[in-house]
């Protein structure tokens, strides 16, 4: 590494401590959630394989957790894989799916984060179920940040899950579609999210550059703030979390008010 890297990795640092000395505690969103986009691109533009990228912002997570800690955040959701991601190569999926297997194994490992499936466990391969299940039951007790692996995650599928998964509880009940038809309402609805009894997230942050939620969490996401970094994943930065918490902390709320 050269003296011109050098500089810039100790003034990154400065700026970092200078933003974070500046960050008001009492305006950190509780609920953070990640779209961690760019590893195929980033590994791309450093000559290395998709497997590769996706190692990396595998790499990423831990160190990202470790700032939430660090600044009071109480629940992270990390998209690591969509429905849609089903439709890449096998030869690219299969290796991937064996990172994310990894990521949450070694989230409950660690004993700090306590784990929560979202998404629509029977898509997933039946080693990746067994991987979560064990994951959920080993954390269920830990009492730190809440960390939602959404994996095999679609917004518009988990509203369908919410609906479907409510119809059945009422029909159990013996509650009529009528009867139904008369008292659904949007926290009934809620309380079958994937995320129930958790806040919504106040903080989407999505890397890689690109503008849009791409179906992440559109219910919850209602009243979420966004922010985009033009950062590729795995070079994220703790300057750029906290530049997205400052940017975060200079909002005003209005909730539609």
């Amino acid at each position: 590494m050269n003296l011109r890297d050098n500089l810039r990795r100790l003034l990154v640092r400065f700026y970092a401590r200078r933003v974070e000395g500046h960050l008001d505690h009492d305006q950190v969103p509780k609920h953070i959630g990640v779209i961690m986009d760019g590893n195929r691109r980033w590994a791309k533009a450093a000559g290395s394989t998709a497997a590769q990228g996706h190692r990396a912002g595998a790499d990423k997570i831990e160190e990202f957790l470790g700032w939430c800690s660090e600044t009071d955040v109480e629940v992270v959701t990390l998209w690591l894989l969509s429905t849609d991601n089903f439709d890449r190569p096998k030869e690219e999926l299969v290796p991937l799916l064996g990172i994310i297997e990894n990521v949450v194994r070694s989230l409950a490992a660690d004993g700090r984060w306590r784990v929560h499936h979202v998404g629509t466990p029977d898509i997933l391969p039946s080693p990746m179920q067994t991987v979560l299940k064990e994951a959920e039951e080993a954390t269920g007790h830990v009492d730190g940040i809440v960390v939602n692996v959404a994996i095999g995650y679609g917004g518009r599928q988990e509203i369908a899950d919410a609906v479907r998964s409510m119809i059945l509880d009422h029909a159990d009940k013996g509650t009529s579609m009528e009867e139904l038809a008369e008292n659904v309402d949007i926290d009934m609805i809620g309380k079958h999210l994937y995320t129930s009894h958790q806040p919504d997230p106040d903080l989407v942050i999505r890397t890689s550059g690109e503008q849009r939620l791409s179906g992440f969490m559109l219910w919850q996401s209602a009243h979420s703030e966004y922010y985009f970094c033009d950062v590729f994943w795995p070079a994220f930065r703790k300057v750029d979390f906290l530049r997205a918490l400052r940017d975060y902390a200079a909002r005003h709320r209005r909730y539609g008010g």
